[in-house]
């Protein structure tokens, strides 16, 4: 009886997706007891992520059981998975059933162009919170965000705290601290400067500089989907 399955988590990929957003959550849920983690595409093809690290899907959309946890992931592939029909449908139908609907990083925007976060607190990562404000999301800057069944990371490392924190709703805080201390997550950056708040206005800006393209892809897309939900 110990190795039934006990919960199914669901960890949405897709072509440009920032790996870290799902490889960090992923390393975490691997050491929960008895759950069934699934990579989950349109196919069982090789997905791309956006610094070209190929990873295997191993279940389909089609295929997938009803799942405990969704769990979307954010980077420059995220602009076309918020006009993507069947990406938005899939999440919209294991919304019905699931106990914790989640994203991390830029993930949040696909979850609220599914008309899965209006009304809840998120996170985002911080270039973006603007836009996901846009969608009717009330936009918080922790670095992760608990509002009822809605569990939502900051940008990209936030996702190992994230896997951390559902592991504890899932399991108690005292498994989620076995597995902690198991992966030495004891974060000690070598800068203070990892958040707008703490990096400084000269960094901010070259920061988004450096992302403007994407940034401002996004933006046209958030806007047309805001327009599409105040239609709908």
């Amino acid at each position: 009886m110990t190795n039934l399955v006990k919960y199914h988590i669901g960890l949405v990929i897709f072509p440009g997706m920032t790996q870290l957003d799902i490889t960090g959550p992923h390393q975490v849920f691997s050491f929960m007891p008895n759950a069934c983690v699934h990579l989950l595409w349109k196919t069982l093809q090789p997905v791309t992520s956006s610094d070209r690290m190929t990873i295997l899907p191993t279940t389909t959309f089609d295929e997938c059981p009803a799942l405990d946890v969704l769990c979307v992931p954010g980077g420059p592939g995220q602009v076309e998975m918020m006009r993507d029909t069947e990406v938005l449908e899939f999440l919209q139908r294991q919304s019905k059933t699931a106990k914790y609907i989640t994203s991390v990083c830029t993930g949040s925007l696909i979850l609220a162009a599914a008309g899965l976060l209006q009304g809840y607190r998120a996170a985002c990562h911080w270039a973006f919170r603007d836009q996901l404000a846009l969608l009717g999301v009330e936009v918080e800057t922790q670095r992760v965000v608990i509002d009822r069944d809605r569990i939502t990371g900051g940008g990209v490392t936030a996702g190992i705290d994230f896997g951390l924190v559902v592991a504890a709703h899932l399991y108690g805080e005292k498994t989620a601290k076995f597995i902690q201390l198991l992966l030495e997550y004891n974060p000690a950056p070598p800068f203070n400067v990892g958040s707008p708040e703490s990096a400084g206005e000269i960094l901010v800006e070259q920061v988004k500089k450096f992302g403007e393209q994407l940034i401002e892809a996004s933006l046209t897309q958030t806007k047309q989907t805001a327009e599409l939900i105040r239609n709908s």
